[in-house]
C-alpha cells in the first residue's frame, strides 16, 4: 500500500481526501481518520506534503502488517469523520505493540 492508495482508498468512501493520524491511546494504536482533508481551503499541507505523510503512513501500516486490516475496516464501517470526530481505527500490532508502548510501562 501507497500514499496514493490511501489517499484513493479516502476518497472513494468519502469523497475527501482526509488526514490520516497514528495515535497512541489507553495502551493501543489507533489509525484516526481526521475531519480535516487536502480539498478544504484551509487545509495546512500542500498536496505534495500530504502524499508525504500518506506515504510515511502507508510505510508503517506495512511494516506492522496492517494494510489489508485498514482497507477492510474502511470499506465497512459506516463511521464518517466529522468536526471534532475522529473516525478510530484499531490496530492489531500482536507482540509488536510492546515495541511501540514501552514507555508507558
Amino acid at each position: 500500500m501507497t500514499g496514493q492508495d490511501l489517499q484513493a482508498l479516502l476518497q472513494d468512501k468519502w469523497g475527501y481526501s482526509y488526514d490520516l493520524q497514528l495515535r497512541r491511546t489507553q495502551g493501543k494504536i489507533f489509525l484516526q481518520v481526521m475531519w480535516r482533508y487536502l480539498e478544504q481551503a484551509s487545509f495546512p499541507l500542500s498536496e505534495a506534503d500530504y502524499l508525504t505523510h500518506l506515504n510515511q503512513v502507508a510505510l508503517y501500516l506495512n511494516e506492522w502488517g496492517q494494510s489489508a486490516h485498514i482497507q477492510a475496516w474502511i470499506a465497512e464501517t459506516r463511521e464518517k469523520p466529522r468536526l471534532g470526530k475522529a473516525v478510530s481505527i484499531p490496530l492489531d500490532l500482536g507482540d509488536r505493540a510492546l515495541e511501540w508502548l514501552a514507555d508507558e510501562f
